[in-house]
């Protein structure tokens, strides 16, 4: 039973990446955004009112709630899906898991937290792998433009993270921290939408809906409930493989549907930036939780 969990949360997780592909180019990413977790968002409320767990939250803790939703829910997801439009899906995934890392980067300065050398030498590589990913130094890489796009996406949720803490000092617990977020997140993007004349309609294309459930239901309900659960049945330790092996699944996927044509230079950058999380988190015994709820 916990094995096909793990494996549930890594193949869900992996092949968000590719949804989000299927979307990028038919509406505008705030649109996709913010169905997304309007939908994940009724169902998380609906599965915490099922099940007795719905708990009410202070209106003074909704000032951390609302800067975590627009991080982890809205302006993280603006920044990922444009990357989309000009990488693969899996390279984006390989960006995207410098989350682990810039967790340890924030915990540090907001939290005095000091990393430990496993993990300062596992940034210096992972920051070399997306230098060999993107090209730099006259080698062939990636565009740029959308690797600082994944980059900045994956800062901001990573501050999303971290304020997460600040929630769950608060006594909140985390369905409910992100029940909430969720509904923050769509209301800044609809603000967003709103102010930039933008629309918010979908598209009626099966293939966006279908990505859209995909993304909204299993994407963002199902494998973190999943998650949730091996948390607290094998520990934060061992979950914490499944942010490290999910971005294989996307790479493949990337490769075999999306024709991705990979370069010696950005294999070893994707090569060098799973190292860096594996030396960081890896250890005798298990791995040291990357202190995140999920990729995408």
């Amino acid at each position: 039973m916990l094995g096909l969990l793990f494996l549930c949360v890594v193949v869900i997780w992996g092949t968000t990446w590719f949804a989000i592909h299927v979307q990028v180019g038919v509406t505008m990413p705030g649109a996709a955004i913010f169905w997304r977790f309007l939908i994940a968002a009724a169902a998380m409320g609906l599965w915490l009112c099922l099940s007795g767990r719905l708990r009410p939250v202070p209106w003074r803790t909704h000032l951390w709630l609302a800067p975590m939703g627009a991080c982890m829910f809205s302006c993280n997801f603006l920044a990922i899906y444009r990357s989309e439009t000009m990488l693969a899906s899996g390279t984006v995934s390989v960006i995207f898991s410098l989350a682990t890392l810039f967790n340890t980067l924030n915990q540090w300065l907001f939290f005095r937290l000091r990393p430990s050398a496993r993990g300062i030498a596992g940034g210096c590589i992972a920051i070399c792998g997306v230098a060999c990913l993107t090209g730099l130094g006259g080698v062939g890489g990636i565009s740029h433009t959308g690797a600082v796009l994944a980059m900045t996406g994956t800062f901001l949720f990573s501050c999303g993270n971290i304020l997460s803490r600040r929630v769950a000092m608060a006594g909140v617990d985390l369905p409910n921290a992100v029940f909430r977020g969720m509904l923050w997140g769509c209301l800044v993007l609809g603000l967003s939408q709103a102010i930039r004349g933008e629309s918010l309609a979908g598209s009626t294309d099966p293939a966006w809906i279908a990505a859209l459930l995909y993304l909204a239901l299993p994407g963002s309900v199902v494998a973190f409930l999943a998650y949730l659960h091996l948390v607290h049945r094998i520990g934060a330790d061992r979950a914490a493989y499944t942010t490290i092996l999910s971005p294989v699944v996307a790479l493949l996927i990337s490769i075999l549907f999306e024709g991705t044509r990979w370069t010696s230079g950005m294999t070893l950058g994707a090569g060098l930036v799973l190292a860096g999380n594996l030396i960081t988190f890896v250890r005798l015994g298990g791995a040291r939780s990357p202190s995140r709820t999920g990729p995408s």
